[in-house]
């Protein structure tokens, strides 16, 4: 004999005694009833638990913009997850800030490392800022409502910066953007595609310094350095963490008149997916902790400098910070 209840919790409410011997050549029509609810429930109940199950093993989508310091974090960051247990997959070089955003949006990936005066001015088409932490709020709470959620700052601030060879300095007296105004139009200048349109970008120093340089070339990151080098153009818009900066001793010039806002390292990850594994956070955070300027310099001039792969540079980081074995 076996006994059906109404509720898990009230075991002495016995609704229905049945003889499960199913055998029976005329089961009682309110046994066959009772039965089929059971059946049904049991189906739903594991219908909404198959899908999370199945979404907490996925691997988690890891992805990077097209420029050496972005290969570089994601391998940290996806190589940490894997340390943790958390299986990875890895969709490097997608493109520009918007092309990465629109992965995001269209669950392409899953996290991928970003700056917040990126996310400030590039993606939201805000005014810039130049308070780190109001920066941080304001794009945090603006992520949130796209369904993303921007984990813990880093203390690695990769802002742009403007660098001249020291005797293109030392000729035209260049110390800051405002030196460079007066001259830009004698100089050609070395910049990625993006550095067209954004606000922080050239219409930005055309705003703010009245800017505008005799020839715009388009390179990527990694040939700027180069062309500098052999003259080809006079002004590299660059990253404050490029290894190629100091490698090259080239003059850094000052932001004078405040037109870039911070650039502080964050993961920004799809909500759904750290709700699904709420470890992730953790282990992202932890690294993102371990982040630095000089430290990024050292690995970016190691993958551009030395010629070392981006997941060689990732691990021995990881390596020397305990994180891996």
């Amino acid at each position: 004999m076996k006994r059906f209840f109404a509720r898990q919790d009230d075991r002495h409410e016995v609704i229905r005694t049945v003889n499960v011997g199913l055998s029976c050549s005329n089961p009682r029509p309110e046994i066959i009833v009772t039965i089929r609810k059971l059946l049904a429930f049991s189906a739903l109940a594991l219908a909404a638990v198959v899908p999370l199950a199945s979404q907490a093993q996925q691997a988690v989508r890891v992805g990077s913009k097209n420029f050496t310091e972005q290969f570089v974090l994601a391998e940290i960051y996806a190589q940490s997850l894997e340390a943790a247990g958390i299986k990875t997959e890895k969709k490097l070089n997608l493109g520009g800030t918007l092309i990465a955003q629109k992965a995001m949006e269209e669950k392409q990936i899953d996290f991928y490392p970003e700056y917040t005066g990126t996310m400030l001015l590039a993606v939201l088409k805000q005014e810039p800022m130049t308070d780190a932490k109001a920066v941080y709020d304001k794009v945090k709470e603006a992520y949130a409502k796209m369904g993303f959620v921007v984990l813990n700052q880093s203390k690695l601030n990769n802002g742009y910066v403007m660098v001249v060879r020291s005797d293109t300095a030392q000729k035209y007296k260049l110390e800051t953007l405002s030196d460079l105004a007066r001259v830009a139009k004698d100089l050609k200048i070395g910049a990625g595609p993006e550095f067209r349109d954004r606000k922080d970008g050239l219409p930005g120093l055309k705003a703010k310094y009245n800017m505008v340089f005799g020839e715009d070339l388009q390179m990527a990151i990694g040939l700027r350095y180069q062309a500098l080098k052999n003259d080809q153009i006079q002004v590299v818009n660059g990253y404050s963490t490029d290894g190629m900066i100091s490698a090259m001793k080239l003059k850094r010039l000052r932001d004078d008149k405040s037109l870039w806002p911070p650039y502080f390292v964050v993961p920004v990850i799809r909500r759904e997916t750290l709700e699904a594994n709420p470890k992730i956070g953790d282990v992202l955070n932890r690294v993102s902790a371990l982040l630095d300027e000089a430290t990024m310099a050292q690995m970016n001039y190691q993958v551009d400098g030395e010629k070392l792969e981006p997941k060689e540079v990732a691990r021995d980081f990881l390596k020397a910070k305990g994180l891996v074995k």
